[in-house]
């Protein structure tokens, strides 16, 4: 069943469908479960498995989820399907980007995944305008997003929403260095 907070629910022929929703505390396991998997999803044929293990560990665990749901800097986002199954998520806070033009009022699309089934329906650009919304609900704001140089659908979808290219840096996760896409879109760019 959908959250009862849900703030995005759409209706077909009667059927609750997919909800885009805050997440908040009581979320945590659901959210380090479901990133942890995503990720893993995406992206385990590039690591040693003990490095992946390791990575998860420390980016998903409980723990650190529970971390990033407390700081009010940053906010998660959870899809849930018409039955309430977790199917996608995002966080976004403070820019931490090894950039040199970022400075503390920069914004950061941290992470945006969905699981391989629910992919390709539309929703991630749902969630990403709802993301954005979030990153300028103060005033506009310079945006920075980090993407593998290899994952060429997000790029596309990142330029035709006004990203361009601003750097790279290395990714790590154990003992591979990915090559990872510096993105920004500047406040300039953002309408109210």
């Amino acid at each position: 069943m959908p959250h009862p907070n849900a703030t995005s629910p759409n209706t077909r022929e009667g059927v609750a469908g997919p909800v885009i929703r805050r997440a908040g505390p009581a979320d945590a396991e659901r959210l380090a479960g479901l990133g942890a998997r995503t990720f893993s999803d995406t992206f385990a044929h590039l690591y040693d498995p003990q490095d992946l293990a390791d990575f998860l560990a420390e980016a998903y665990g409980l723990e650190r989820t529970r971390a990033d749901l407390a700081d009010p800097a940053k906010a998660h986002w959870l899809v849930e399907d018409a039955d309430g199954h977790a199917i996608g998520y995002a966080l976004a806070g403070p820019c931490s980007l090894p950039h040199e033009d970022v400075t503390p009022a920069c914004g950061e699309l941290k992470r945006i995944y969905f699981t391989k089934a629910a992919q390709g329906a539309g929703l991630g650009g749902r969630l990403f305008g709802e993301v954005m919304d979030w990153l300028q609900k103060d005033g506009p704001r310079n945006v920075w997003i980090g993407v593998w140089s290899e994952n060429f659908g997000a790029q596309r979808f990142y330029e035709r929403n006004g990203f361009a290219k601003a750097g790279e840096y290395g990714f790590k996760v154990g003992r591979t260095t990915d090559r990872e896409f510096i993105l920004k879109k500047p406040a300039e760019n953002f309408t109210r």
